[in-house]
């Protein structure tokens, strides 16, 4: 029994270096690595700025759709003789006139 006891205890103290070294690195190393991951943080990647871009992009061109289906059917009531249809109609073109700016043109297909 005394023997397990020498050996376990030889075999502790060898290994022990090691761990003590090992946690000596981590312990330095861990302000370089905890700064460098609050500047991935708080920092956008290109391909992350492009997903967003694209993102708002398609929002906005939803909500364009809808404002052109909502003009359409506004200018439908109004040429049957509706006065509010048509005053309708005036405010949601002024809508679509403000979005129309933040919408990229698309390419010429042709070029």
């Amino acid at each position: 029994m005394r023997g397990f006891a020498l050996l376990l205890l030889a075999s502790a103290s060898l290994m022990l270096p090691g761990c003590v070294a090992k946690t000596l690195v981590d312990v330095a190393t861990l302000p370089v690595r905890a700064g460098a991951k609050a500047v991935d943080l708080a920092t956008t990647s290109q391909s992350e700025s492009d997903e967003n871009r694209g993102r708002e992009i398609r929002r906005r061109e939803e909500q364009l759709g809808k404002l052109e289906r909502a003009y359409a059917k506004q200018r439908a009531r109004c040429d049957e003789g509706s006065a509010e249809a048509c005053a309708e109609a005036r405010a949601t073109y002024a809508e679509i006139q403000a979005v129309l700016p933040s919408i990229p043109a698309e390419p010429d297909p042709k070029r």
